[in-house]
């Protein structure tokens, strides 16, 4: 027994020293990670963006065929997200499964009979699972406090099925309206479960709190749900449901 926990703790050992230096440490290395990923587009020598052809290849929908009024902003395709960086290449069309598209259309309708300027706007939708192994390595934080924000690319997050969405709601002049935080701002204002108490320290304003009930009463129309630390993100299916019937991205 005793030689035994030796050699477990060997190789326990060498898998922990393989699993910290196989993260992206820095700028640098998370950038090289991106870049190696975007290297199949030029060895793919395909037109099409190499993510555009992994949500082609598992039958995922572009959303604006579908829901052509919709708005689409990825924010993992530019610079303005919590990475810092562009994490999606050329890809900038917004992707989810058949049904889960006809869903969101659902709630675009519904937003549209109870406001007609207003329409939603898209900041994420299908996420190619290598994209999720770079966020979740780069992100620096505690895990218990990252598993709020991202889910653990081992088990896959909803995104990766295209069976998620990030989004917000637009006014009638093309402004997003106030949620009292951006997307992706990681904090506790950000936190659906804490708005109450967010408005009792002032943090958040009644009108912040009406803007996500409203965000949130549209989606609920069209069969999602949200989660308690993103008031921007919205699931369609259990992670069980989804693993059962559809494949990951990747």
């Amino acid at each position: 027994m005793q030689k035994f926990l030796k050699v477990f703790v060997f190789f326990a050992g060498i898998l922990l020293f393989w699993f910290c230096s196989s993260a992206p440490k820095n700028a640098v290395q998370i950038r090289t990670n991106i870049h190696s990923i975007y290297l199949k587009i030029s060895e793919n020598q395909s037109p099409i963006c190499y993510f555009e052809a992994l949500m082609k290849k598992n039958q995922l929908v572009e959303i604006q065929t579908l829901i052509p009024d919709i708005h689409v902003d990825l924010k993992y395709s530019h610079v303005d997200n919590f990475m810092g960086f562009n994490m999606y290449g050329c890809l900038t069309k917004a992707y989810l499964l058949p049904h889960v598209t006809q869903q969101l259309a659902n709630c675009q309708n519904y937003l549209k009979e109870l406001h007609p300027g207003y329409s939603l706007i898209v900041y994420d939708a299908a996420r190619p699972l290598q994209v999720q192994r770079i966020m979740w390595d780069s992100l620096d934080l505690p895990a218990h406090e990252k598993i709020k924000y991202l889910s653990n690319p081992w088990l896959g997050s909803l995104h990766n099925y295209g069976a998620a969405v990030d989004v917000s709601i637009l006014d009638e002049t093309g402004n997003p309206l106030d949620m009292g935080t951006p997307f992706d701002y990681i904090g506790e204002e950000s936190h659906p479960s804490l708005e109450v108490f967010m408005v009792q320290q002032g943090k958040l304003t009644k009108e912040h709190v009406e803007n996500r009930q409203l965000l949130r009463s549209v989606m609920r129309k069209g069969g999602f749900w949200g989660i308690p630390a993103e008031w921007w993100h919205f699931n369609a299916m259990t992670r069980e449901y989804a693993s059962e019937h559809f494949k990951l991205i990747q």
